[in-house]
């Protein structure tokens, strides 16, 4: 597997949030993510990315091993972030974004032209600053920032939060692109039909473990495990 997450305890000063979390994921896989708030989503994420400290456990990539290592680190074996609430600087353009996302990225099939002929929203937009911008274009743009640093492993997380459905779509047309490059995708979210439209698989966390994982057609004809698990219908 390309990803491979093995007994994964992290937290913050005020405790344990991660329990021994266990996940593979492999090329060109894309892995939805849910569960309940507090269930340790987010943390997962920002773990992996290196934000939030590594207590024990192992987290390698493509064989390399990036538990407890520096962001920077983890960014330059190829893992690109798309954090929870876009978290765009606001007096910086959107080419100025660009740019920098560009000359720090690693060299692959994403250029600014690229992604601008695929975000053409972000093409009209880029001398605006990003605190200008509409919370869809904010998403984008924090996509493309992602994109930009030519990523193996893109970690989504809750990216249509917020969002009208027309930019959802854009969402998934993204996550379909990123997949059908051989990019791996963790997908944090909490819109279901986002999910189970983009998701080879869909794993469930609870208290800071995952404890269900199946294709996501299987999810999808059990609805009575969906109930009990995320407390949906």
């Amino acid at each position: 597997m390309f990803l491979q997450v093995h007994d994964l305890v992290a937290g913050y000063d005020r405790g344990t949030v991660l329990n021994g979390v266990d996940l593979e994921l492999d090329r060109g896989m894309v892995l939805g993510l849910l569960g309940r708030n507090g269930a340790g989503k987010s943390t997962l994420v920002m773990t992996l990315m290196g934000l939030v400290p590594v207590t024990s456990g192992s987290v390698r990539l493509d064989g390399v091993e990036l538990a407890g290592r520096r962001p920077d680190v983890v960014a330059r074996a190829g893992v690109g972030l798309v954090p929870q609430g876009r978290r765009v600087w606001a007096p910086l353009t959107v080419a100025d974004h660009l740019a920098l996302a560009s000359a720090r990225g690693r060299r692959g099939r994403w250029t600014v032209d690229r992604v601008l002929d695929l975000l053409p929203r972000l093409r009209e937009r880029r001398r605006q600053p990003a605190g200008q911008l509409s919370g869809g274009e904010q998403q984008m743009l924090a996509i493309a920032r992602a994109l930009l640093t030519n990523p193996r492993l893109v970690l989504l997380d809750e990216p249509s939060e917020g969002l009208a459905p027309a930019i959802v779509e854009q969402v998934a047309e993204v996550v379909t692109t990123m997949r059908a490059e051989g990019v791996a995708v963790l997908l944090v979210e909490q819109d279901l039909h986002l999910a189970f439209r983009v998701s080879d698989e869909i794993a469930v966390m609870d208290r800071g473990r995952i404890v269900h994982r199946v294709p996501t057609a299987e999810f999808r004809r059990d609805p009575a495990t969906a109930h009990r698990l995320l407390g949906v219908a």
